[in-house]
């Protein structure tokens, strides 16, 4: 049996579901914020987010989750997150 839709199995039990882009930061604050005001029942976060955002080469890769880039792979991956942090920062 799938999992999916896990906000709305989570809903079915009874629990309070929050769903927010996980790359959002202000969303995750809104979020636990509101989780917190939650009394009674449980509470779950759904963080919707894209695997290796930011970063060329990782973006959506499965084949990153769980291994480590060599030197180059990871002065590359820095140089990507900083340009993406500035751009955020504005």
């Amino acid at each position: 049996m799938s999992p999916y839709p896990i906000d709305e199995k989570f809903r079915a039990f009874g629990w309070h579901v929050i769903n927010i882009n996980g790359h959002d930061f202000n969303e995750m604050e809104k979020a636990f914020n509101e989780a917190e005001t939650v009394m009674q029942k449980p509470t779950m976060i759904v963080m919707r987010s894209t695997k290796g955002k930011g970063v060329s080469y990782m973006e959506n890769g499965v084949d990153w989750h769980g291994k480590a880039p060599n030197d180059d792979e990871y002065e590359t991956a820095v140089k990507e997150l900083k340009a993406y942090l500035a751009e955020l920062e504005g």
